[in-house]
């Protein structure tokens, strides 16, 4: 079974996320702090977190950097109310970014991509070229 980890400050969110989830036949472990969540990445080994980047404890950002430092090459799905972050370049890491809603049809697309190993469209996520980076 595929385990999901979802990271969120939001009581409403990590329930609605898992209902969800478990509907669909995805075993989900939550975690509400960025110390939370580091101990459910060794516990559960997720196949994917979710992670919003408004929690308690580091930042995160920090927590996304602190996953992808480990080198265990789970996708992260970044999720956050606010837009103005699809294009901050400290998500580089990031394997997808996904304004959250009520709605969870493009979250629940761009997780299904990531584990069959397909890359959404290049158009749905900005990355930077090293020339961009160059010239910024």
């Amino acid at each position: 079974m595929t385990t999901l980890l979802v990271v969120d400050k939001e009581a409403n969110t990590r329930l609605l996320f898992k209902d969800e989830f478990q509907g669909e036949g995805y075993e989900v472990v939550v975690a509400e702090t960025t110390e939370e969540a580091l101990g459910e990445i060794y516990r559960s080994e997720p196949d994917i977190v979710t992670l919003n980047l408004k929690v308690p404890g580091a930042e995160g950002i920090e927590l996304l950097r602190k996953i992808k430092q480990e080198g265990s090459g789970v996708p992260v799905v970044v999720t956050s109310a606010c837009a103005g972050y699809k294009n901050d370049i400290r998500l580089g890491n990031c394997d997808a970014f996904v304004v959250q809603s009520a709605d969870l049809t493009e979250l629940k697309t761009r997780i299904k991509l990531l584990l069959s190993n397909k890359q959404p469209d290049a158009g749905r996520f900005n990355f930077f070229t090293v020339d961009q980076l160059t010239n910024y």
